[in-house]
């Protein structure tokens, strides 16, 4: 006859065609009378160890063998840590509990950056915890503790670091010159978490809000803010300082920005850009005698130039002098003097 044992927990499985064991998960078969097999269905992980082969034979022979069973890494939910909140400043550590076999290696990533700023360098972390000395608001975000053994498939947790610090506030240009009637942007930039409240006064010390001639606005990115405030027509009493203030549960902070008056520039005239037809003109001057037999004064004969030629003998010469002459900008008047004697 032939049994199976399971040596690790010296357990009689099966003999000859009959499962001697409660667990219903065994089974045994043969072909002809040379080869027994032992079936184990849903293997668990606690159907690993060494198992034994016996023929009741005189003398007993056996064979012994050995079953590995692999389990998929898994995360427990206890100790592995929740979403945390601290204080800029202080030490936290994330732990991650994993199971499986083989046991499982852990490593930690930043969801978005893919890597963990540790110290002055950048790493991926190894191991069931992650510890963070001096925390600062670059830690903030999302973690992600991996836990893989080779056995598909690895498994993952998101563990979310959240960093609570007072505002601070940052202004590029502190002076801003402005004229009368001009429109400018003025802009603060803000880092702080919890979100603060942010907010404008003008040099009268009042708080700004939407209207007429001022726009507010509020742009967030993450933990950073950028606020502005759009003048839209600058007046006398916009002269002065202007402050950005942002407030939180853990502090308030505010910036300053100066606007001063200058001058308006000067307007610079457009050239006309109509070009004027610039005409050459001849005028034929001629004395003529009078009954007396006596020269007269000058008689103007003809105007001309390239394109036209009028006659000035007719009645109307003095019209058409005067239309001529006059409809074309920068032609030059001409004074006819008479009296003039040979």
């Amino acid at each position: 006859q032939v049994a199976w044992l399971h040596v690790d927990t010296q357990t009689i499985l099966t003999i000859a065609n009959h499962v001697i064991t409660k667990n219903h998960r065994i089974a045994v078969t043969h072909s002809g009378h040379r080869a027994w097999s032992l079936h184990i269905k849903d293997t668990k992980e606690s159907d690993g160890g060494w198992y034994m082969c016996q023929v009741n034979t005189d003398p007993m022979s056996s064979n012994t063998g050995y079953l590995e069973v692999v389990v998929p890494p898994d995360i427990l939910d206890s100790p592995t840590s929740t979403d945390m909140v601290v204080r800029e400043g202080s030490n936290v550590t994330l732990r991650c509990a994993a199971t499986g076999t083989p046991e499982p290696k852990v490593t930690w990533r930043r969801q978005v950056e893919g890597t963990i700023t540790l110290s002055n360098w950048h790493e991926v972390a190894e191991g069931p915890e992650l510890e963070i000395t001096r925390v600062t608001r670059l830690h903030m975000g999302a973690y992600l503790c991996i836990a893989s053994n080779g056995i598909p498939p690895a498994v993952s947790k998101r563990i979310v670091l959240i960093v609570h610090f007072q505002p601070m506030v940052r202004i590029e240009n502190q002076l801003v010159g402005a004229y009368e009637g001009q429109t400018l942007t003025l802009e603060c930039h803000s880092e702080a978490y919890p979100r603060p409240i942010t907010y404008w006064t003008r040099p009268s010390n009042e708080t700004i809000a939407n209207g007429n001639n001022y726009k507010v606005e509020t742009i967030p990115k993450g933990y950073e803010i950028t606020m502005r405030l759009t003048i839209k027509f600058v007046r006398p009493q916009d002269f002065g300082s202007f402050r950005c203030v942002a407030t939180n549960s853990l502090g308030e902070t505010d910036g300053k920005i100066k606007l001063y008056r200058i001058d308006r520039p000067p307007t610079t005239r457009r050239p006309n850009t109509r070009r004027d037809s610039k005409k050459s003109w001849k005028i034929d001057r001629s004395h003529e005698k009078n009954t007396a037999g006596m020269k007269d004064e000058p008689i103007l004969k003809g105007v001309e130039n390239d394109e036209e030629q009028i006659d000035f003998q007719s009645a109307t010469a003095s019209s058409l002098l005067h239309r001529h002459l006059f409809a074309n900008l920068g032609i030059t008047i001409v004074i006819l003097a008479g009296g003039l004697s040979t």
